[in-house]
């Protein structure tokens, strides 16, 4: 389940990098950049913080999957359309990264025997790391500090993963309603401009 959930989320947060780097009018090497960021920054960070090889440099796949999802964007002139991350592709993409991050965070916390503030922890990390960083970068305040819902639902999908395992029902079947329930929340919450006021 880490790795289907995982391979989502990069192939996800590569589109959502991409357009970013976009409506941010960067280059070639500027696109690379935010692309690898947004898809492998959150992982890495995960990786370190349990003492383990980060699982990107550990294997091929998603360095190749990055790249050529990157290229087909590129071909299919996705550089070109304007206006490009207010449009539900974008949504649904940056959507589906965060939750597929969220979960992949999640299990590994729970692989490594962590807590429940582990598991949360773990699972912010991983959906919000990449992007945090990759907006920093390009001088940006990160999108998690502007839409108040989108952290809050990586933390709802860890807190429902502890959850499922501490009553010994999490398995493929339940881990996939959990994904696809997290992305229409998220989704939802965008279209309707949900946030957590401060009173």
């Amino acid at each position: 389940m880490f790795e289907v959930a995982e391979y989502i989320g990069i192939i996800a947060f590569t589109m959502s990098g991409f357009f970013v780097a976009v409506r941010s009018r960067l280059d070639l090497l500027g696109v690379l950049i935010s692309v690898f960021l947004t898809a492998f920054g959150g992982g890495i960070i995960r990786d370190v913080l349990v003492d383990r090889t980060p699982y990107v440099f550990t294997h091929a796949a998603p360095g190749f999957m990055v790249l050529g999802m990157m290229l087909l964007m590129i071909v299919l002139k996705f550089h070109k359309r304007e206006s490009i991350e207010n449009r539900l592709l974008f949504i649904i993409s940056d959507s589906i990264g965060l939750v597929s991050f969220s979960i992949a965070g999640a299990l590994v916390a729970m692989q490594n025997e962590l807590n429940l503030t582990g598991v949360l922890v773990m699972a912010f990390v991983t959906a919000v790391g990449g992007g945090i960083t990759r907006d920093v970068i390009i001088n940006e305040v990160p999108f998690v500090f502007k839409t108040g819902f989108y952290g809050t639902v990586a933390l709802l999908v860890a807190i429902v993963l502890y959850g499922l395992e501490q009553f010994d029902i999490l398995n493929f079947y339940t881990t996939f309603f959990l994904f696809i329930a997290g992305v229409i929340v998220r989704v939802v919450a965008y279209q309707k401009k949900w946030s957590i006021p401060l009173r």
